[in-house]
């Protein structure tokens, strides 16, 4: 798993990786680079550096021309489930919700999702069903 804010060392990291190649999500820039210029096959929780939310808006780390562009290179978006494990109730629920709103423009932009740390596949797929995923989505982000 590649965790660095630098895109030109994480390029390079990715050379090194075996597969999957999996990007821990940054900032926005970090992101976008990566998702345009870089090849890998999952950006991990893109979710979890984000600040602004208000009540009108969720600001959860992926927009439509992310999706279009994971879409057309064939990248995963991925969901840490150890990480949403760990965190407390209140943490816990404003980190769903991005989620929840990362599932929908999945769907809408038809890019697959990856889980990681699943326990059971029967769960898992009752997690992501549901956070409103597709059942084609669910059972796809079981078997990457």
């Amino acid at each position: 798993m590649i965790n660095t804010n630098n895109f030109s060392k994480a390029k390079d990291m990715l050379k090194k990786e075996e597969k999957p190649k999996i990007v821990l999500a940054q900032d926005k820039e970090f992101n976008r680079k990566m998702l345009e210029k870089a090849d890998f096959d999952i950006l991990l929780s893109p979710e979890r550096n984000t600040y602004q939310t208000t009540v009108k808006n969720i600001d959860s780390g992926l927009n439509h021309v992310l999706c279009k562009i994971a879409n057309k290179k064939g990248i995963r978006i991925g969901i840490d489930l150890n990480e949403i494990r760990n965190l407390e109730k209140k943490k816990k629920a404003i980190v769903l919700e991005k989620i929840i709103q990362n599932i929908k423009l999945c769907r809408k932009y038809k890019v697959l999702l990856a889980l990681k740390g699943a326990k059971d596949n029967l769960n898992s797929t009752a997690f992501l069903l549901s956070l409103g995923a597709s059942t084609e989505q669910a059972s796809k982000a079981l078997s990457f």
